[in-house]
């Protein structure tokens, strides 16, 4: 028993190890709700009061980075919401590395919506990263006093909103950092045609969708601005409805040669391997159930849990109603555990079952003698209590040549059964004993 515990635990750990996702979640934050000032300006466009700005982080194990952000042939990638998504029509970009810092503090340039991988912006030898504004300590160059009022010269600037349903305000904390070790061999397609955009992250169409199969956004890897929690920023979005996304990213895994492609959907073909994944959590709205694995209705495809989702607490044991230790309560079997008389995994059956003594479950032959027979055998039969007992003997050939009932027997009986009429040759006994039965084989002389 001991072995067979070990050999399930060790089985369970490499499981997981092979496995273990480098996609720890992803983080939705509400970085901005637009106020009446902001809707004033006219230089980047009209911005609707109550319009929220989303930032989507990428949370990965520490030490893997993310290269790419993807959409190919079996796996769309998908930004909507249910209202136009805004874009800065003056300075606004489709890619948040190419923002120069200044235009931050220009109208309402820091609301554009966008895609990257980490990088938020630069200036000379600093280059800034996204980070979530509960990390960011280093203040912020972003609305208020750093805002240039936009086209109708609010004096006390734009984006000065301090809306408790985004959090920290961001003139308290513009999630922006800088980092020393920075990606490099930027590279992207499916976004722009001839330098223009016109897809949800340009300015020349207003839409509420954005979905392909065939787009990329990638560098060398980026990681996040804080090690331990490495989350990397892949988008900016502002609109007035609701979001919902379906991503697909490629993530660099120490110790691993290929990358890992990890997806919202599979295909028909799509199986989880060393080089392709699926992840519950590159899909949002988040589907939320039972994540608690000490209960049935656990998923390890759910990407948050609903305490309300789990019901049924899950106990180990055998179900197997023809095993001696059966167990009716039991709802999760575990064959290995299970018992029968014959075959007990190394373990002693006598404790595992202890009323295996009582004769109601053993096997109903104890013994069979002597064996080889010439003219009778002796047959020490278990019967339980006032057990129906009848046996049957068959030749090699399949065909019985001799078959007998004994009437109801309780308790151990040695049953004398005469052979001087069946020819010499190998044959076998069965013994059917209430609803239990064994067999013997025995060579007649």
């Amino acid at each position: 028993m001991k072995n067979i515990f070990y050999i399930l635990i060790f089985s369970m750990s490499l499981f997981s190890i092979t496995l273990k996702a480098q996609v720890e979640r992803v983080i939705v934050e509400k970085y901005y709700v637009s106020d009446a000032n902001d809707a004033t300006d006219t230089t980047g466009g009209i911005l609707d009061i109550g319009s929220t700005t989303y930032r989507i982080y990428i949370q990965l194990t520490p030490g893997s980075k993310l290269k790419m952000i993807y959409g190919d042939t079996l796996h769309a990638f998908k930004i909507a919401s249910t209202s136009s998504f805004f874009n800065n029509k003056v300075d606004g970009q489709s890619f948040a590395k190419d923002f120069p810092k200044n235009r931050y503090q220009e109208n309402t340039v820091a609301l554009d919506s966008w895609l990257t991988l980490g990088q938020t912006t630069r200036v000379g030898a600093k280059t800034y990263f996204g980070v979530l504004k509960t990390q960011d300590d280093d203040g912020s160059f972003v609305g208020g006093i750093n805002n240039d009022g936009g086209s109708a010269a609010i004096s006390n600037g734009l984006i000065s909103n301090a809306d408790p349903l985004a959090g920290i305000p961001v003139t308290t904390s513009d999630g922006m950092d800088t980092m020393s070790v920075l990606p490099s061999s930027w590279a992207d397609y499916g976004i722009l045609s001839a330098g223009i955009d016109s897809t949800i992250f340009g300015s020349i169409k207003s839409d509420t969708s954005f979905i392909s199969n065939n787009m990329g956004l990638q560098n060398s890897g980026a990681t996040g601005v804080n090690p331990d929690s490495n989350q990397v920023l892949v988008a900016q979005l502002t609109t007035k409805g609701e979001i919902s996304f379906e991503l697909n990213v490629l993530v660099d895994v120490p110790g691993l040669v290929l990358p890992v492609k990890y997806v919202s959907k599979f295909a028909a073909s799509d199986f989880n391997s060393d080089t392709l994944r699926i992840s519950p959590y590159l899909t949002y709205p988040f589907a939320c159930g039972c994540k608690d694995a000490n209960y049935l209705e656990y998923n390890n495809q759910y990407s948050c849990n609903n305490s309300d989702s789990c019901k049924t607490l899950i106990k180990f044991g055998c179900t197997d109603t023809a095993a001696c230790n059966y167990d009716a309560d039991a709802n999760f079997n575990l064959p290995s555990v299970c018992c029968y008389p014959g075959y007990c995994n190394d373990r002693d059956i006598a404790i595992i079952c202890p009323k295996i003594n009582d004769g109601r479950l053993r096997e109903p032959i104890i013994s069979l003698y002597p064996n080889p027979a010439n003219d009778k055998i002796i047959l020490e039969i278990a019967a339980g209590d006032n057990e129906n007992v009848r046996y049957k003997i068959y030749n090699s050939l399949g065909a019985i040549v001799l078959e007998s009932s004994l009437g109801f027997i309780s308790g151990n009986v040695n049953q004398l059964i005469n052979i001087p009429n069946i020819q010499t040759g190998i044959y076998l006994l069965r013994l059917d004993c209430g609803d239990r039965n064994s067999s013997k084989i025995f060579v007649k002389n």
